[in-house]
């Protein structure tokens, strides 16, 4: 090759990506997110059938058994949850499309009989395995099917809960704590939008809250909100330990896989009716509300924590972000008040600093404030995600991401998070 074609290859090169990827995003934006639109209705009818038919409840273990079966003769009785798509984007190791039916099915199987779980779970590994679907009918190499499966991430998280941006930089940071994968950014970006403009063509709107008791910057406010961060990052500790103690717990006493989902969704039943509410049950989006207008009972997050890992322990589908969600918010409106915080405010901070705990996203933690909250006293938000990503430690919701840089010094480290 001679100088001259060498230098118009390089010179055509970035023009040429990027309208490659402009072409790919909106491909993924439009699929994932005519899929996850589906997805969107169909767990919103499971969810208020549960909510009408107190007798679904009692049909839990037969829906854990239905689980088991679908994933056994699917072949993917090794399931692995939203930790096949971290190995996905990191390794280029490929996802089944059959996944995309099967957490499907299995995620409103779980919320039509009453589990404990959430979405966004079920969501990232749609839309990971169908954009990974269609970057090997593209013939992608290596690099580019791993920028794709982070587009369909993208896409079903912004379609599904309508912030673009938490969904875009979210698929970026997670994969490795310490690294952005920047080379994703514009493919990312414009999928996310692309899949919430779908959306709320839709009649999806987007999720948002108003909060109160937003206080001026000031030091004993300062200190108040680094206290309540401290807090949240034990509590996520608490989270991922209980998360991955569960399933070990299950199998231990329950070797069978067909047996493990009928215990667990008998325990789920029993534990309703001792408890005497069905709050738990489900997403609890409602609670989730309630807390962030200044309303919860003081055991709710520790209840939350226990259905949520007696549920996904036993093999049921779905996700953990928004029981997170809901645990930190619940924790945040209680435990406010006792360190001078509004309540309404604290269960703000509490959602974000614990998501922020348990997956090691502070960048994300931080936009998912903005679009869930308008963005107000940003840096107290700032500061409370900063001091639970620094004390959460290397524990994570999933076992597959990698810690590339120590949290404490500028180290590199290269290790799995506990």
């Amino acid at each position: 090759m001679c100088i001259r074609d060498y230098k118009l290859k390089k010179f055509a090169e970035q023009p040429l990506t990027f309208l490659k990827w402009m072409l790919f995003a909106c491909i993924i934006g439009i699929v994932v997110g005519g899929v996850t639109i589906a997805f969107y209705y169909c767990f919103q009818w499971a969810t208020k059938a549960q909510e009408s038919y107190d007798w679904l409840l009692y049909l839990l273990p037969a829906g854990g058994l239905f689980i088991v079966f679908i994933y056994k003769i699917s072949g993917l009785h090794q399931d692995k949850g939203t930790n096949f798509v971290l190995i996905a984007v990191r390794e280029n190791a490929g996802m089944a499309l059959r996944t995309a039916p099967l957490v499907y099915i299995s995620t409103l199987v779980t919320h039509l009989f009453g589990g404990s779980s959430g979405r966004e779970g079920a969501i990232l590994q749609i839309g990971g395995s169908i954009s990974s679907f269609i970057g090997r009918k593209m013939h992608l190499d290596e690099k580019d099917s791993r920028i794709i499966t982070m587009c369909g991430m993208s896409t079903a998280f912004s379609a599904l809960f309508g912030t673009p941006l938490t969904a875009a930089v979210f698929s970026m940071e997670m994969i490795s704590v310490g690294i952005m994968y920047y080379s994703a950014i514009v493919p990312c970006v414009l999928s996310a939008i692309v899949g919430v403009f779908l959306a709320r063509l839709c009649g999806i709107e987007a999720t948002t809250f108003a909060i109160a008791g937003i206080p001026e910057i000031t030091v004993p406010v300062l200190l108040e909100v680094i206290a309540l961060g401290i807090l949240c990052a034990m509590l996520s500790i608490m989270f991922c330990r209980l998360m991955h103690l569960s399933p070990k717990f299950y199998r231990r006493f329950f070797p069978n896989p067909y047996l493990r989902a009928a215990a667990g969704g008998a325990v789920v039943i029993g534990l309703t009716l001792l408890v005497g509410s069905r709050d738990y049950n489900g997403a609890g989006g409602d609670i989730i509300a309630g807390a962030l207008q200044g309303s919860a009972r003081p055991e709710a997050f520790l209840l939350k924590i226990v259905f949520t890992m007696l549920t996904l322990g036993a093999g049921f589908k779905g996700g953990e972000i928004v029981p997170v969600f809901f645990t930190g918010a619940t924790f945040g409106c209680v435990i406010a008040p006792l360190i001078g915080l509004n309540a309404s405010f604290g269960a703000a901070i509490g959602l974000v600093s614990v998501f922020c705990g348990v997956t090691n996203c502070p960048m994300t933690s931080l936009l998912l404030a903005l679009e869930l909250f308008g963005g107000e006293q940003l840096p107290l938000f700032a500061l409370s995600c900063a001091v639970s990503y620094m004390l959460s430690g290397y524990y994570s919701l999933y076992t597959e991401q990698k810690i590339v840089y120590s949290k404490l010094h500028p180290t590199f480290i290269d290790r799995k998070a506990k």
